[in-house]
């Protein structure tokens, strides 16, 4: 049993209300903790702290003493990288072999990264004459934004929350993170990391607890939050963009998606299923890039179909440490609830159930775990409810087409954006779908691929601004213009 607390001004705090909310492992359904859920007066306290840090030792450190500290920071993630993959696997189910390969190293990787580029981000300049003959310089210069909101999704916990926190501190602000309510222990372990490395007390803080009328309602309309980084889903995204509006705010946004990946006949075909298999099921759909939506072309439709129904059969559930375990549980009975909803919404629009639709016959101990079957649907029109609506499990509608025209028209005709992947090894034709279709990161015979260095984030209701390397400073710093005449 863990007792989950605050983490404020470098020490590990309770309530003043009292209250707390149990933590489930979704594998099971059994108790693992308690969370103490923040009110208004932590979320005031860790607000309080950060923006006192702004102007402590903190503030004061230069660009390369702050990345140094930060780089310790990730020694002491990879150092404790069982207690983070523990953590992790405890609070999402996931298997180990995605947890160990992917969260915890991109957990500690988000630092890094974003340390070696605010080490070599540079302004400009400029010379020029004045009307009197005389001679001025301009030139930029960056300043860290001041306490920013980081509101976390449950999906991939470390690793999202890190993605804003690395950019975050490396620019010289100071942090109130309010991760999921599902999935609140790597950002309350990561407190030892910044305490035990010597981080500035006040300069990294979490606040647990759930969205209306509690830490992160209270924590996005505080006045002294200057900047609100949020990845979840859309309807969130819109309350938190009414709450940045008070005070004119700036807010990051990463958004719902309803992904679509394109299979042409002329595609590698077992990369393609391989491919296609890992974006639909993998982290059992609860990725937000995730494929959802996938067209292939008619020549090959019906192989396809049987070649990604053999891979989904292979997809078997199970414990998080068991080697034979291919695909997790969902993150809780909540959103196990809303999955198994639309399984039973596509049946009763008329889906043909390739495979899936409903719970896996799991052993005694696990019945009573957040359980669903990877499920393959056809024939169902666009305009059916699993095809236009966000789903985030392990599941995918597949539509037959002929046309480029036809495939970009089905694919852009929804109100998302985030991402698409194009399977064709006519490179021509990948790039003038790139450009066609409305999304703000496309794949090419790929997915998942990520250079930290490059432009992330969604187009339509899937978004609002690009974070990842030298994009991610347009929202974590100020800049500013010096003029001066000489």
């Amino acid at each position: 049993m863990k007792d989950i607390k605050n983490f404020i001004n470098g020490e590990y705090v309770t309530n003043v209300s009292g209250k707390t909310y149990e933590k489930r492992n979704p594998v099971d359904n059994s108790l693992i903790g308690t969370v103490h859920e923040a009110g208004k007066p932590e979320v005031d306290a860790a607000v309080a702290a950060a923006k006192a840090a702004l102007k402590g030792p903190w503030g004061k450190l230069s660009v390369v003493e702050r990345c140094a500290m930060l780089d310790a920071v990730v020694d002491e993630i990879n150092r404790r990288f069982d207690d983070f993959l523990q953590a992790e696997i405890a609070d999402t189910g996931k298997p180990v072999h995605l947890a160990s390969h992917v969260d915890i190293p991109r957990g500690a990787a988000n630092f890094k990264i974003f340390t070696d580029t605010i080490k070599n981000a540079s302004t400009e300049s400029f010379e020029m004459r004045t009307p009197d003959g005389k001679t001025a310089r301009s030139y930029g210069v960056r300043v860290p934004r001041g306490v920013i909101a980081i509101i976390c999704p449950w999906n991939l916990p470390l690793l999202l929350m890190t993605w804003k926190c690395g950019p975050a501190l490396a620019c010289g602000n100071t942090v109130v993170v309010k991760p999921s309510e599902d999935t609140p222990s790597t950002a309350t372990l990561l407190g030892e990391v910044m305490n035990k490395v010597g981080l500035p007390k006040g300069v990294y803080n979490v606040v647990n607890g759930y969205g209306v009328d509690s830490a992160g309602a209270f924590l996005t309309a505080h006045p002294d939050v200057n900047g609100i980084t949020f990845t979840g889903e859309t309807r969130t995204g819109t309350a938190i963009m009414k709450a940045g509006a008070d005070g004119i705010r700036p807010v990051s946004l990463e958004l719902g998606g309803k992904n679509a990946a394109l299979v042409f006949a002329d595609c590698d075909f077992d990369n393609a299923i391989a491919t296609v298999t890992r974006s639909c099921f993998e982290n059992a759909g609860q990725v937000c890039l995730g494929t959802e939506r996938v067209y292939v072309q008619r020549p090959i439709f019906d192989k396809f179909v049987a070649a990604l129904k053999e891979k989904a059969e292979t997809m078997k559930p199970g414990r998080p440490f068991d080697p034979d375990t291919k695909i997790g549980p969902l993150v809780s009975k909540k959103h196990q609830a809303k999955v198994l909803g639309m399984y039973a919404k596509a049946k009763e629009e008329g889906a043909n159930i390739v495979f899936g639709g409903g719970i896996p016959d799991m052993p005694a101990e696990l019945k009573d775990g957040c359980w669903v079957q990877p499920t393959i649907w056809t024939g169902l029109p666009e305009t059916a409810t699993v095809i236009t609506e966000e789903i985030f499990g392990p599941c995918c509608h597949i539509q037959p087409f002929d046309t480029e025209e036809e495939v970009i028209a089905m694919v852009n005709n929804n109100r998302y954006g985030l991402a698409t992947s194009i399977h064709t090894q006519d490179i021509g034709r990948a790039m003038r779908l790139a450009n066609a279709i409305e999304v703000g990161l496309c794949w090419i015979n790929s997915w998942f691929l990520r250079d930290l260095r490059t432009p992330f984030g969604g187009s339509k209701q899937s978004g609002i601004g690009r974070e990842g390397g030298l994009h991610s400073l347009e929202f974590y710093t100020e800049l500013r213009n010096v003029m001066v005449k000489y």
